[in-house]
């Protein structure tokens, strides 16, 4: 691993700001001191980093967000509610998609030298650079996954949500259920859905892969499935695009939602009140997850607060027309 501007500071039992100076000549160093210095670098074979550099010398008033890709709703409104916070601070944003993208970590070390703290979606970066993000000092707020040392995590409550739905759906008297949602072991939140329905569901249900979380997969997969000779009478989708991707493909085998197949998402996007039939969901605050973690990256930044914390906010079943008949339908 490369040496970082840290074990330099140590070596020669100096802070990180005065190695900075030193290397730069940004400001008064003593002659010894700056030996000292010198030395450290030539005997750990240093070589200065933007990312050390940067964290040695202050603040640059931008936010750095790295998403596994920009493509659709939920990722727009999650952002958008980040952005509007940041703007309210004074902070600029510089956005990272990783989709597509070579050298990956070191496009991220590079975004961490320009800004005074990220906010990462899910598992995009791997988790050894995540600790060494951590190691260096970056301020990190996570969205979408399990707490970890070192930075915060905001997340939606998966579980609940989950069994409330399949139970709603058992009321129905539907017998065989499916989960579409892939792959469930890269997504914290997926996984949380999966593990919630099938705690009520059990063996009735069976989880299929999507390979992505997009209409197109969603709707590829349903086709599949409601093609075969023993099709579910419910499908529990991971999200809204691929409960959108399910309604398209049994609207194209004849099928009807919910008389021959009843289908539900999670999210509550805009499609999802004016698809019809008007989809049964889940509905996660997506513009306040940014929002919050625009606020809490803030926090870390200007000292307000130096420990990390753990946030969850509530979600709410939306019961609409896709998952059954009901004597009154709830309004979307």
């Amino acid at each position: 691993m490369d040496v970082t501007i840290y074990e330099v500071a140590k070596r020669a039992g100096v802070s990180i700001a005065t190695v900075s100076r030193a290397l730069r000549g940004t400001g008064p160093v003593a002659a010894k001191t700056r030996e000292k210095v010198l030395k450290a670098v030539e005997e750990l074979n240093y070589t200065p980093s933007h990312l050390g550099v940067s964290l040695a010398e202050g603040r640059h008033a931008a936010n750095g967000v790295v998403f596994p890709d920009l493509a659709g709703p939920y990722y727009a409104e999650v952002l958008l509610g980040y952005e509007e916070v940041a703007s309210e601070l004074g902070r600029s944003v510089i956005i990272l998609s990783t989709k597509g993208r070579t050298k990956v970590g070191d496009l991220i070390k590079d975004l961490a030298g320009r800004v005074d703290g990220m906010l990462i979606f899910g598992h995009t970066v791997p988790e050894p650079l995540v600790a060494e993000l951590v190691r260096l000092g970056v301020r990190l707020v996570f969205v979408s996954r399990d707490p970890l040392p070192g930075a915060d995590t905001l997340r939606s409550e998966n579980t609940a949500s989950a069994r409330a739905l399949a139970a709603h759906l058992r009321e129905h008297g539907y017998d065989r259920f499916a989960f579409l949602g892939a792959p469930l072991t890269s997504d914290d939140d997926v996984d949380e859905r999966w593990r919630g329905v099938r705690g009520v569901l059990g063996g009735a249900i069976e989880a299929v892969g999507t390979g992505h979380y997009t209409v197109e997969c969603g709707h590829e997969a349903a086709t599949k499935l409601l093609k075969g000779r023993d099709r579910p009478r419910a499908i529990v989708c991971s999200d809204d695009e691929v409960a959108l991707g399910a309604l398209l493909a049994a609207e194209e085998l004849g099928l009807a939602v919910p008389g021959d197949v009843a289908v539900t998402g999670w999210d509550d996007i805009m499609a999802a009140r004016h698809a019809r039939p008007a989809l049964t969901t889940v509905r996660q605050p997506m513009r306040e997850l940014g929002a919050r973690a625009a606020r809490a990256l803030d926090e870390l930044i200007t000292g307000a607060r130096d420990t990390p914390s753990h946030i969850v906010l509530t979600t709410e079943l939306v019961i609409r027309s896709s998952c059954g008949h009901h004597p009154q339908e709830v309004p979307t």
